[in-house]
C-alpha cells in the first residue's frame, strides 16, 4: 500500500454528497459555466477538450487529461493568469481531480486540487473560492439545476 507524502495529503480536498446518480453528476460537473465560472469558453465534456474560466483579467484555461463518465474527471492547468499573485502562473501544471462514486442511492464527489497546497501563495484565498464552488454550488446545480455563482 502506497503512503501519501505529506504535500500529497495537503493538497486542497472537498467532498460532497449528493442526491444523484453518479452520471448525472458527471454531466453537471461538466457544465462548469453553471457552477463555476459564467464566463466560460470551450468544452469540458471529453478527454482532450480545452477550456478557459475567466473573471475580469483572471484567467485559468484546462485540458481534459482523462475522463471515464460517472467515474473521474481530470483538469490540467495548461495556461493561467492570477494578477492578484507574485506568481500570476501559480496554477500552471496543476491537477483539479473529481472522483464520483455511487452507493446507496447517492453519489459522492470528491475533488482534489493537487498541487494547491498550504506553501503556495494562493492557498488561503483559493480554498475560499473553491469551498463556495464545490461545498455551495455545485452540489446545489447537481440537485437543483441552480448553481451559486459569485459576481466577478
Amino acid at each position: 500500500m502506497k503512503t501519501a507524502t505529506l504535500t500529497e495529503q495537503q493538497n486542497y480536498h472537498s467532498s460532497i454528497v449528493v442526491n444523484a446518480k453518479a452520471n448525472e453528476a458527471y454531466n453537471k460537473i461538466s457544465h462548469v459555466n453553471e457552477w463555476w465560472a459564467a464566463n466560460f469558453e470551450g468544452s469540458a465534456k471529453n478527454a482532450g477538450d480545452v477550456f478557459t474560466v475567466r473573471w475580469g483579467e483572471t484567467f485559468v484555461t484546462f485540458k481534459i487529461a482523462d475522463a471515464v463518465p460517472g467515474k473521474t474527471v481530470t483538469w490540467v492547468v495548461t495556461d493561467c493568469h492570477l494578477p492578484w499573485l507574485k506568481d500570476k502562473k501559480e496554477w500552471n501544471d496543476t491537477k483539479v481531480v473529481f472522483e464520483i462514486s455511487e452507493e446507496n442511492g447517492v453519489t459522492k464527489v470528491d475533488m482534489t486540487h493537487i498541487g494547491l497546497t498550504p506553501e503556495v501563495e494562493c492557498y488561503g484565498d483559493c480554498e475560499t473560492g473553491w469551498n463556495h464552488y464545490i461545498k455551495k454550488s455545485l452540489p446545489k446545480f447537481i440537485e437543483e439545476g441552480l448553481g451559486v455563482l459569485q459576481k466577478g
